[in-house]
């Protein structure tokens, strides 16, 4: 299974997307605020997971400079 989420100003430009999929044969449903919000906090933790990892001193000294 594959998805793809889009965005726009519009909202006519999303319903037209919507019926295009609907004549294809393509499944389609509106997110929730929460699931929006839980995928960008998802999309935030796999980029976190990719950066270098940092030593406890240095997030400790960082933590210290408030």
């Amino acid at each position: 299974m594959e998805s793809t989420i889009f965005t726009s100003d519009k909202k006519s430009s999303l319903k037209l997307l919507v019926e295009v999929a609907k004549k294809i044969g393509v499944k389609s449903r509106p997110l929730s605020k929460q699931e929006i919000e839980d995928w960008v906090l998802a999309k935030a933790i796999d980029k976190g997971l990719r950066s270098p990892t940092v030593s406890r001193a240095s997030v400790m000294k960082a933590l210290n400079k408030k």
